[in-house]
């Protein structure tokens, strides 16, 4: 660059950059490899879901973590369970059941610290997340979407792959504890610090294995002495909220399947059985919010998110509303959209789930594909 060039910069930053430059986080100094980056994500508040309400809804960026997901924390805290225990030596192999997220965070994991990685998941889910996985170097197996209780089920299909192989281990995302011991860890306490200066009034998201919702749960409630209001957010399809509304009592499906991937249960899993008694309430959330949420997000905020995603921030908005004016209420942002982009961006798929219509015709810009 030239003497002249350089006398011409300005010597002082703009105030616009100045501004952003003071935010920097504390965590500036360098961490060890992709998973010394998991965790410490950004507590996002969501301006127009704020302005709505009247209330503070802030989301935790997890499609900002190294995998693109929350999923990534489990990953981690699961394998390094394993080598504590002795259950994984060095070039063995981690075979999970996954929809698709933790199997992403695993194979990740597993890349970065030179295990072999074998995934099999529902034939259901994205192609994006299936060629994914295969990028990153897993060896994947679609198989048919069959209940828990069938042999064939995904998860079962997993153990028995593993039991097959010598050095290999099963991580058993959804009764493995190391999960929900992840966020008791990390995701509560980093949630608890962001909103040390605004306080926290609620916490709501969907859930799967159990262990964000239990985990996060257990510390926030810890760490308030229990003044944290804490909700479950249920798709289409789960039993959960009904479980929860009934104090316990039965668990009956709600609806008939969602287009939510990865949350909803049929049952009560290990990781979320210690905490079922702390959630305070439950959200039944229609996949007609969740898909307009998704767009909503896209055009108000420039958040390009997943239909998870935007489910917990259509509970989150709700959850606020339930509180009343000025609460705050933080959910979980659990990945981005490019994972289900075909699905979700094309005019056809909607059609076929008959939600076109649940988006505002001013977003239908969106849908970009045929």
């Amino acid at each position: 660059m030239s003497t002249s060039v350089l006398r011409t910069l300005p010597r002082v930053l703009p105030r616009a950059v100045r501004t952003y430059a003071s935010r920097a986080s504390p965590l500036t100094s360098p961490v060890s490899g992709l998973c010394g980056a998991i965790g410490n994500t950004p507590l996002i508040k969501i301006n127009s879901l704020s302005r709505e309400t009247g209330c503070e809804v802030y989301g935790k960026a997890e499609f900002m973590a190294p995998g693109g997901s929350v999923k990534d924390r489990a990953a981690l805290y699961i394998v390094l369970d394993a080598e504590k225990k002795g259950l994984i030596k060095p070039g063995g192999t981690i075979v999970e059941g996954t929809a698709g997220n933790t199997g992403i965070g695993l194979a990740h994991v597993c890349r970065a610290r030179g295990y072999k990685c074998v995934i099999y998941m529902p034939n259901t889910q994205s192609a994006e997340k299936i060629n994914l996985l295969r990028m990153l170097g897993a060896e994947v197996y679609p198989v048919p979407a069959v209940p828990f209780a069938d042999p064939q089920n995904y998860n079962h299909q997993a153990a028995r792959h593993a039991e097959k192989l010598d050095n290999a281990v099963w991580t058993n995302q959804f009764d493995n504890v190391a999960n929900r011991e992840a966020h008791i860890l990390t995701t509560g306490p980093e949630i608890w610090t962001q909103t040390r200066q605004t306080g926290l009034d609620g916490f709501i998201c969907a859930t799967g294995t159990g262990g964000t919702l239990a985990g996060t749960t257990r510390y926030l409630k810890d760490a308030s002495g229990g003044q944290v209001q804490c909700w479950l957010a249920d798709p289409p399809g789960s039993v959960l909220h009904t479980y929860v509304q009934t104090k316990r009592e039965r668990m009956e499906r709600t609806g008939n399947g969602s287009i939510t991937e990865g949350i909803g249960q049929g049952r009560l899993t290990s990781n979320l059985q210690p905490d079922i008694d702390l959630i305070d309430d439950s959200l039944h959330i229609e996949d007609e919010a969740s898909i307009a949420m998704v767009f909503r997000m896209l055009d108000e905020e420039g958040l390009y998110i997943g239909a998870s995603s935007a489910l917990n921030l259509v509970a989150a908005a709700r959850m606020a509303q339930k509180l009343g004016k000025g609460s705050k209420v933080a959910t979980i942002i659990c990945d981005g959209a490019a994972r289900y982009q075909t699905r979700l961006f094309s005019r056809k798929w909607l059609e076929s789930k008959s939600l076109l219509s649940a988006i505002p015709s001013h977003l239908h810009r969106y849908i970009v594909l045929p």
